[in-house]
């Protein structure tokens, strides 16, 4: 009903005059979202609603939300590290897939309330996607228990056996230890409801998605190591074969594309085919309309019919095959459909089996297989018959069903073959050119016997010049890479070695070294120089202002030429000045970012990022820390009695006494004025932090001595704790902000 409702809605909507016509209301459930067709999804209509987070996996931008008894999926983009349990605000818009689904950008964090109650649900409700998206309830016992890899990331792979079929299990959780004696346990837990799909978006099975094992509860375990089982003969295992199959029979109806005798056949309906395992040897003729039944099974992901049987209604209307190109072909989108592609003839071999054409298509190798006709002949023929020849290079069109090896396409490209039903299959579209691969490398024979009588001389002559030219291109490539490593804030000594590496290079391999004023010697200083023959050539890095800011140096033997030997220094010189100052401005001006200029502790915009990482580590492992909010009492005071220049010394001596009481891992920032935060960041208790605040009260006991003036100080310190008094950094600096104003209230009064 409501499906109808807001269809008639949307309808109506679009009967409207143009000068009434307005944007469409946002859907503000999740229930609406769930309520929409597929063609009403892929609209893109705008979603402004709120639920609960049942399951978030950040990095594959994966989020179930749920509200009342529907649940959503939300392909999120969001830089919010959601827990189960949050609520949310998700505005975006809709999209369609399996079911409607949210694609948002735009995620706020209300609050964390209560996880749904979990339903719980048996194999049927699963695998009939009945619950999709909801929070559930499942039991079963766990035959796999292995660590996987999912985008790259460390995760947990369980496959449970329910009554009625195998789930299969992602747990975020990348610890290893709970691997143990967990096969072959009987299990509970709670996860959000999902499937598995190939490129066509089909269902070919189910996937729980399991937050943490939080939700996983051991019901019962095996009584002894599933490792310790006696071993069993290869030849043997067979004898301990034991399966119960409920699985009813499947009726389906298309048209046949491929038929193998005693094998497999295969029937398209629309965008939809499948496979057909059959022992049948009934003659069936292609593009017949048919019936199939069978027992439904998935291998690889990709969804067949096994135990088939099949039965002509008839001539149906053909179906044509649709054109495609490599990138169609592996994604999975025409697993098993009738498909054209066209390529250039690459080989051609005969198998005993099969015929196998390889083409060139767009860059691409793709391979095509004939099977030979299936015969009942006794004895069977010793040769197949003749390969039909095609000329490499000739271009043609190959129809057949793409036969793909998996059809998970989320891993990457899947491997596919296009299996032909007949040599008609095969259709030339153009021949190969006159100018094939013989009688290109005559040609090019002939070309280069000419090249090489005419061009002899040309060669000798020119080959000094193309020395020279290397050896310029060498050392301009080298030079490029300095400037990248000067622009890309690389260490200045590394920059610096690179420089005298780049003298040497163009000085015929000479020792070069770099001294930097006041700083260390880089390079290849040779340790004999003093009585040697070289002779040392020194070429001054002097700064803007003209400051010495070190020497390049070359040692040269008597042969050398010293107008080279200067121009390679010159060179070197600029270039170590430019690296020197450019890395001398990026750490000011970093300092200047992270550092208060008056009293060189750190500034606000440190502080809130440091607060930011021990928020996030913390949450990561549960501790605590804390943040103490520091106020100088009466510094206006002293400010207007002894002038701003005193104050500002006893600013700076009040910031180097503050910071001797803290310990290593702590921080003390100035805030503006004459307020200070320190952020304690390892503490056991409240305890803990109140001492750091007294050693900073203490502190102040001692008389500043600024100017000749005696000036007695004291400061007035609140404290807050995370997460007691604060989750987020704005709340903590708020309460640690009020404590303070408590504690300057309550002396005052004193």
């Amino acid at each position: 009903m409501k499906t109808r409702v807001l269809a008639l809605a949307i309808c109506l909507a679009g009967w409207m005059p143009a000068a009434f016509a307005s944007e469409p209301a946002s859907l503000g459930t999740v229930a609406a979202v769930r309520g929409l067709s597929h063609e009403q999804a892929a609209r893109a209509l705008p979603v402004d609603l709120q639920a609960t987070v049942t399951y978030f996996r950040w990095y594959e931008k994966t989020l179930f939300v749920q509200k009342g008894d529907e649940g959503v999926y939300v392909l999120a983009t969001t830089d919010l590290r959601l827990q189960p349990g949050d609520v949310v605000r998700v505005r975006g818009t809709t999209s369609d897939s399996f079911n409607p689904i949210v694609v948002s950008n735009n995620i706020s964090l209300l609050g964390h309330g209560e996880m749904p109650e979990p339903l719980t649900v048996a194999w049927p409700s699963l695998i009939s996607a009945e619950y999709d998206c909801r929070w559930v309830k499942v039991r079963g016992t766990i035959v796999v228990a292995e660590p996987a890899y999912t985008s790259g990331r460390l995760v947990t792979h369980l496959v449970m056996a329910m009554d009625g079929g195998v789930a299969d299990l992602r747990v975020d959780n990348d610890d290893l230890s709970k691997l143990k004696g967990l096969q072959g346990a009987q299990v509970e837990m709670s996860a959000v409801a999902g499937e598995t799909f190939d490129g066509k978006m089909e269902q070919t099975g189910v996937r729980l998605h399991v937050p943490s094992f939080a939700f996983v509860t051991i019901l019962k375990l095996l009584p002894a190591d599933p490792w310790s089982i006696p071993l069993t003969p290869m030849d043997k295992v067979l004898r301990g074969y034991n399966v119960v199959d409920s699985t009813p029979p499947a009726r389906v109806e298309g048209t046949l594309t491929y038929y193998r005798q005693a094998e497999m056949a295969v029937l398209q309906d629309g965008n939809k085919s499948i496979r057909v395992l059959t022992s049948q040897v009934d003659p069936l003729t292609l593009g017949d309309r048919v019936e199939a039944i069978g027992v439904p099974f998935v291998e690889d992901q990709l969804l067949a019919l096994k135990l088939g049987q099949i039965r002509s209604e008839g001539t149906a209307a053909p179906i044509a095959p649709q054109m495609v190109t490599w990138d169609d072909l592996t994604s999975g989108k025409y697993s098993f459909n009738l498909v054209s592609i066209e390529g250039t003839v690459v080989t051609q071999v005969q198998e005993h089996a099969r015929d196998v054409y390889v083409i060139s298509s767009g860059g691409h190798l793709i391979s095509a297989s004939l099977r030979h006709t299936y015969t009942f002949q006794w004895p069977l023929p010793q040769h197949p018959a003749p390969m039909r020849e095609i000329p490499l290079g000739t271009t043609v069109r190959l129809t057949g069903v793409a036969a793909l090896e998996s059809g998970n396409a989320y891993n990457g490209p899947i491997a596919f073959t296009l299996l032909l039903r007949s040599v008609g299959d095969i259709t030339t579209e153009a021949s190969p050119p006159w100018l094939n691969v013989r009688h290109l490398i005559e040609v090019v024979g002939l070309l280069l016997l000419a090249i090489i009588v005419v061009g002899l001389r040309g060669w000798l002559v020119e080959r000094r010049a193309r020395r020279k030219i290397a050896g310029m291109a060498y050392l301009e490539q080298r030079r490029a890479r300095i400037l990248e490593m000067i622009n890309g804030s690389q260490p200045l000594a590394e920059i610096l070695e690179r420089i005298t590496e780049l003298v040497s290079a163009s000085l015929d391999g000479a020792p070069s070294w770099c001294q930097v004023a006041d700083g260390a010697t880089l390079g290849n200083y040779p340790p004999n120089l003093a009585g040697s023959s070289f002779r040392v050539i020194e070429r001054p890095i002097l700064s803007r202002t003209g400051t010495r800011l070190g020497a390049v140096y070359a040692a040269i033997d008597s042969r050398g030429d010293p107008r080279r030997v200067e121009t390679a220094l010159g060179l070197a010189a600029g270039l170590a000045k430019l690296a020197i100052e450019t890395t001398r401005l990026y750490y000011d001006l970093v300092h200047r970012s992270e550092f208060d200029l008056l009293t060189d502790v750190e500034n606000r915009f440190s502080l809130e990022k440091f607060m930011d990482a021990h928020i996030e580590a913390a949450r990561q492992s549960a501790s605590i820390f804390g943040l103490l909010y520091v106020d100088l009492d009466h510094f206006k005071q002293v400010n207007d009695q002894y002038g701003h220049h005193v104050g500002d010394l006893f600013l700076q001596e009040a910031a180097q006494r503050m910071k001797h009481q803290l310990r290593p891992g702590d921080m003390l920032a100035r805030l503006g004025g004459d307020e200070f935060a320190a952020l304690a960041a390892h503490v056991h208790s409240r305890e803990d932090v109140a001492e750091i605040a007294r050693r900073l009260e203490r502190c102040f006991l001692e008389p500043f001595h600024l100017e000749g003036y005696v000036i007695q100080g004291s400061a007035s310190i609140g404290i807050a704790m995370y997460p007691e008094d604060g989750k987020t950094r704005d709340s903590l600096l708020t309460a640690a902000d009020s404590s303070m104003y408590v504690t300057k209230h309550v002396r005052e009064e004193v």
